[in-house]
């Protein structure tokens, strides 16, 4: 069965089920290694207060027993702390108008669509009068969920030396410069930056670019970097439209909320220079064997790995929900009116990057799944052990 994910809830609803399906049996998963990874969705500089609302953990609900997968469905419960303040207006069955009105403006119904949101086309998608159907679950609350399955599909491809890392290369019109050649190791100084950030000089001026913006009550956008180690070349297939895992990494990005472009190695460079300047010469050693000098493909030709190490970035736009309202018309009435005002991030940047580790290592673990196989985790390491033996003679 192929690598699957699903997941369900509402931003303010009990909360958020992801249910996994195809991963073999054996897989040990560290529960605080998934902890870990929602902490890091949850941190980083220019965060809303809802962050500290919310200390997001897993209630696995079955396809795990001591710490292991099953072979069956793995199914997460990730509880939203905050539903206490919201239990009538998002209940799964009708109440009654007086138990509403005891909420306030969080039981009346939302009728001014946000510009920048899902809100008016989600509507009149759907045929809701009432936005608050569209806005719960378009919220980026649902990020939650997909990053608990990304620490699975880490756990997954660790068992084949694959690791994945994020950090944060710009923030509004602050970039980064960090280094040529990025080691694993020197994502350690992105965990330890509030703004994720490996380059400490573009770190401070980051927090400066951030504290601007929030007293002019604006948000940020920019762009994040997530780089695989350790890939081997030939997961995806260049046979097939729909397992080009450029396409599917490319999709995986942008199906993130608030991503608008994504570029794998030095795409958008490459674009203004000669082909000559841009391939990435193949040499091959008794020491190294096949291998490059240089990854301006970001480690993928022909819809396929191709052995050196994946370099995705992701654009994201600045936050549509602001403390300075954008202009607006109201459901029915069409009067103009200024969009409502909710406690808002300034900016993501720093778990954006979190979220896009999880959805890039998501994607290597279903190629690698669709590679490798196996029901049992023995079964997909020792498959890749023997096509690593192979290609090493090649």
């Amino acid at each position: 069965m192929a690598l699957s994910y699903v997941t369900a809830g509402e931003s303010h609803g009990p909360g958020l089920t992801v249910v996994i399906t195809g991963l073999p049996a054996g897989l040990e998963i560290d529960h605080a290694l998934v902890q870990a990874d929602l902490a890091r969705r949850q941190a980083g500089y220019g965060r809303s207060p809802r962050q500290q609302l919310e200390q997001d953990d897993v209630e696995p609900r079955g396809g795990l027993r001591h710490g292991r997968t099953l072979g069956s469905p793995l199914a997460f419960f990730i509880q939203n702390r905050d539903h206490k303040n919201w239990t009538a207006p998002m209940s799964a069955w009708p109440v009654d108008e007086a138990a509403l009105e005891e909420y306030g403006w969080r039981g009346k119904p939302v009728t001014l669509p946000r510009p920048g949101h899902a809100d008016l086309a989600g509507v009149l998608k759907y045929g809701h009068e009432d936005v608050r159907n569209v806005l719960e679950r378009a919220s980026a609350r649902e990020t939650a969920a997909r990053v608990a399955a990304g620490a699975v599909a880490k756990a997954l491809i660790r068992t084949i030396g694959i690791e994945v890392r994020s950090h944060v290369l710009q923030v509004g019109g602050v970039r980064a410069t960090p280094p040529a050649w990025l080691q694993v190791s020197d994502f350690d100084r992105a965990e330890r930056s509030p703004v994720r950030c490996i380059d400490p000089d573009a770190e401070a001026a980051m927090i400066a670019e951030i504290e601007g913006a929030k007293r002019d009550r604006d948000t940020l956008g920019g762009v994040t970097e997530v780089r695989a180690f350790g890939v081997p070349p030939g997961l995806g297939s260049y046979a097939e439209r729909d397992r080009r895992l450029d396409g599917r990494i490319a999709a995986a990005m942008l199906s993130i909320q608030s991503a608008k472009g994504v570029e794998i190695g030095d795409a958008i460079a490459s674009a203004g220079r000669r082909g000559s300047s841009v391939h990435d010469e193949i040499f091959h050693t008794d020491e190294r064997g096949w291998h490059r000098e240089t990854d301006r493909a970001g480690g993928l030709e022909g819809g396929m790995t191709n052995g050196a190490e994946v370099v995705v970035r992701t654009i994201w736009k600045p936050l549509p929900t602001l403390m300075r309202p954008l202009r607006s018309a109201e459901l029915g009435s069409h009067e103009p009116r200024e969009a409502h005002v909710e406690r808002s991030d300034v900016t993501v940047l720093p778990a954006a990057a979190v979220v896009a580790e999880a959805a890039l290592a998501w994607e290597l673990a279903r190629a690698a799944q669709e590679k490798f196989g196996g029901d049992a985790v023995g079964d997909f390491v020792a498959a890749h052990a023997a096509y690593v033996e192979r290609i090493a003679r090649a």
